[in-house]
């Protein structure tokens, strides 16, 4: 009787392993399709080559067991509607920037561009180190999406005017396609604020049914063509130290993934949020000089009284959007705080180093 119990239990107990193994097995092989929406035209330079990374990233670390396809705007919802696809699970993940979720969630704003606020660089250490990007996720959380740092533009342009401008006053009565807290700022000084997709800036600009213009930087306004539209190119880019790009992942979709998947997903993102951010860098001066010795652009620093009067508003406009929410609270808390810190380290690391290896401050390197 003790063999035969004996041996019906080892049999048993192989069975169950046996359809464990199995079970796993299944689960291994089990393959997942997503569809990705971006606010970006299909395989744009950087920003939208990115998602297209991303993407086959994931499949060639999955072995196929996720595949993504990728939308750019307007091929599967517009640009603007990225954020509703996802957390409506329309489309399992999007890449786009925070500001344009500002009706909302006012506080995403932090998440994309300060003016006058924390760099690439800066922004990155206090989204994986200085804990932003719980904070950022604590914000979409009554949305049913996660959130994750996927690329940065660097310090952009001050934007494409078709008038010099000379002084503050120039910017009175000007139409402007600016998004954000840029936005804002440009508005308090005089200048009718647009908000349109990257797709539709080059035909506004062209018609006349903006005056002026900013995009991101001088490797995608070549690719846009905007120096076809406009004559004079502004820096610094005061309003965007840098935009940081999300990626966005439905809340049950991310739930429905193995936990290898979940890993491979997060990593592939990192891994994308790092390169996009080092294409920019790699092609923008290229980008600059084609746009000043082929093309004839003037580039122009904006006048000293127009940055002063920005940087002026920018505190205003942020201590504001800081005071609307308990949670826009919290997050400029842990933001301010963090700017503060890196600024003391920088001020004896990366600024005095730039100092040190250009003490002239010329700027005018690209022209000449």
């Amino acid at each position: 009787m003790q063999r035969t119990s004996l041996a019906n239990a080892i049999t048993l107990a192989g069975a169950a392993t046996g359809l464990l193994l199995v079970g796993a097995q299944a689960q291994a092989q089990e393959t997942f399709e997503w569809k990705m929406v971006t606010s970006w035209p299909k395989n744009f330079p950087g920003v939208g080559q990115g998602p297209e990374r991303l993407a086959e990233l994931v499949e060639q670390m999955s072995d196929g067991r996720l595949t993504i396809e990728v939308f750019g705007a307007g091929q599967l919802v517009p640009g603007f509607e990225v954020f509703d696809a996802v957390s409506e699970g329309t489309a399992e993940l999007g890449h786009s920037a925070s500001y344009y979720w500002k009706g909302k969630a006012p506080a995403a704003q932090f998440f994309a561009a300060v003016p006058f606020g924390m760099n690439a660089q800066e922004m990155n250490a206090w989204l994986h180190y200085g804990g932003g990007l719980e904070l950022w996720n604590e914000l979409y959380e009554p949305f049913g999406v996660d959130v994750m740092a996927a690329g940065a533009s660097g310090v952009q342009m001050g934007g494409w005017y078709n008038e010099e401008i000379n002084s503050v006053d120039d910017l009175d009565g000007l139409k402007m396609r600016m998004p954000g807290l840029g936005g804002e700022v440009m508005n308090r000084m005089g200048v009718a604020i647009v908000n349109m997709p990257g797709g539709e800036i080059f035909t506004s600009l062209q018609s006349g049914a903006i005056d002026a213009t900013e995009w991101i930087g001088p490797y995608n306004d070549l690719a846009f063509g905007l120096h076809q539209a406009a004559d004079y190119y502004y820096y610094p880019g005061w309003h965007e130290p840098t935009v940081m790009f999300e990626a966005i992942v439905n809340d049950e979709a991310m739930a429905s993934l193995p936990d290898d998947l979940q890993a491979i997903l997060r990593t592939a993102i990192r891994d994308v949020n790092a390169d996009v951010l080092d294409e920019y860098t790699a092609r923008n001066n290229d980008a600059l000089e084609t746009l000043i010795n082929e093309h004839d652009v003037e580039l122009r620093r904006l006048p000293d009284d127009v940055l002063a009067q920005a940087k002026e508003h920018s505190e205003d406009v942020v201590a504001e959007l800081a005071e609307s929410s308990e949670m826009a609270g919290k997050i400029y808390e842990s933001y301010r705080a963090f700017q503060e810190k890196v600024e003391n380290y920088h001020a004896i690391s990366e600024q005095a180093y730039y100092n040190a290896r250009n003490p002239e401050g010329d700027t005018t390197s690209a022209a000449e």
